[in-house]
């Protein structure tokens, strides 16, 4: 089982889900879709990613989805925002690079907690981020995403080289599916971090982690 929050691989090659959320929410209604995602299959994390709100919005929803993901031990990691997320008691926080530093979201939220750096198809930003401490680093985008127009492309090469010589887990992003998601699986991705593919799946939420975690399970596996 692979610990966000340890930012070390226990078992090689594994491999598990990191959701997103979609940008814009209902949280009393939501928090019905996040806990039939969470109990349709194996989930490491949920990244509240919430835009053009304000705080109290986001404290709102913090406040409703934590319980949820809480009792089912997943980690729920808020992006952009070390702030509300020291204040708001979430795990841990996810950080762009034009979002808040590494230090500062380290300084905001303790030793303990998650912090993810965003490190685009960026071999340098992601062994910075790894040298500096972070949790896991994420990389992407790997294909065509309806819910954001990407301004970085990766390659599944640069999983397959990270996943050989770091320890730190990688997050792989960018529109993910069951569909494609084996070459990712394949190269060390150690979280597939998916939006769409869950919360616009044609069998709801729960089909979406469930087409997943089978999509995950039937991949070739990274060579030892």
């Amino acid at each position: 089982m692979t610990e966000l929050g340890e930012g070390r691989r226990k078992l090689p090659g594994s491999c598990r889900l990191y959701l997103i959320t979609p940008p814009a929410l209902e949280p009393a209604r939501f928090a019905d879709q996040l806990a039939a995602a969470l109990d349709a299959g194996d989930v490491a994390c949920v990244q509240l990613r919430l835009k053009d709100v304000d705080d109290d919005a986001i404290r709102r929803a913090v406040e409703r989805l934590l319980p949820v993901t809480a009792a089912r031990d997943v980690a729920l990691v808020l992006n952009d925002r070390p702030d509300l997320a020291a204040a708001t008691g979430c795990d841990g926080v996810h950080v762009g690079q034009q979002d808040a530093s590494y230090d500062r979201a380290r300084a905001a939220l303790g030793p303990t907690a998650i912090v993810g750096v965003t490190c685009h198809a960026s071999p340098h930003l992601a062994i910075e981020a790894s040298e500096q401490g972070a949790d896991y680093v994420a990389f992407g985008a790997f294909f065509p995403s309806a819910t954001k127009a990407a301004k970085h492309h990766a390659s599944v090469d640069i999983l397959r080289w990270w996943s050989t010589i770091m320890t730190v887990p990688c997050v792989a992003i960018g529109g993910i599916t069951a569909a494609n998601c084996g070459p990712l699986v394949e190269a060390g991705a150690d979280f597939l971090a998916v939006i769409g593919a869950v919360w616009s799946h044609p069998d709801g939420p729960a089909g979406g982690v469930k087409a997943l975690n089978a999509a995950i399970a039937a991949a070739p596996k990274p060579a030892a």
